[in-house]
């Protein structure tokens, strides 16, 4: 038996010597490799392996890459148990928004990809449970609410989102789509009456209708929180 095992005993291939007329190097891989790594350090992913995997298959595919616009600096008013940033969410928002009603598989993959904890994304969906889809205009609004703590800190981050204004730009987005996320989430809150959310939206809408063009940026909608808050006090 050990005869027969040493005559089937596979053979070492011999070294074979290459030089550079023998390897073909694609012209585009250097820039595929370069915009790779730009990509890597703007997003600085946890998981460097997973989300270059998911990174490539969107290439290949032709589909919104997982890429961060810039690197994110730790900002002091932002939760820092979600594991979520706001640039992140944006990503998400950039992948998934043109549906409309995403499949949840989906949205655990492109969630995966990006390293975020499974966890958290089953929390975020529990604030408002679905069953194997979910609107996503609703969910990025839940995304802002896990990030922001607050009603109007989530407001503000999904005008960050959402703008098409410059970065320090004012991040103004149309009044349509804030009013719809701001009743979504104040549906939501417990403490929060629907006649409260009329009222507010009710004086925004007044104030940005006609000198705004239809668009509310951050400052519209604190200047008119600040405005409720004196009333109250009188």
């Amino acid at each position: 038996m050990l005869g027969l095992l040493n005559s089937r005993r596979i053979m070492p291939l011999p070294d074979t010597m290459f030089c550079s007329q023998q390897i073909h190097i694609p012209p585009e891989l250097p820039d595929i490799l370069k915009q790779f790594t730009k990509a890597a350090i703007r997003t600085q992913p946890t998981d460097v392996l997973q989300w270059s995997a998911g990174y490539f298959s969107a290439l290949s595919r032709g589909d919104p890459l997982p890429v961060k616009e810039r690197v994110e600096m730790p900002v002091a008013t932002q939760r820092t148990d979600t594991g979520l940033t706001r640039g992140l969410l944006k990503i998400l928002h950039k992948q998934l928004a043109y549906k409309k009603i995403v499949d949840l598989r989906e949205l655990q993959q492109k969630w995966k990809t990006l390293c975020l904890p499974m966890e958290k994304l089953k929390f975020i969906l529990k604030m408002d449970p679905v069953e194997d889809k979910v609107e996503w205009m609703k969910f990025l609004a839940l995304g802002c609410s896990a990030l922001g703590g607050t009603l109007h800190s989530a407001m503000k981050q999904a005008c960050e989102i959402l703008t098409e204004d410059p970065e320090g730009g004012p991040a103004r987005i149309p009044f349509e789509t804030f009013s719809f996320i701001f009743t979504y989430l104040s549906g939501l809150d417990p403490d929060r009456t629907e006649k409260e959310t009329i009222l507010f939206l009710k004086n925004l809408e007044e104030t940005v209708a006609d000198r705004k063009e239809g668009m509310i940026g951050v400052s519209d909608f604190f200047i008119e929180d600040k405005k409720k808050l004196q009333y109250l006090a009188i």
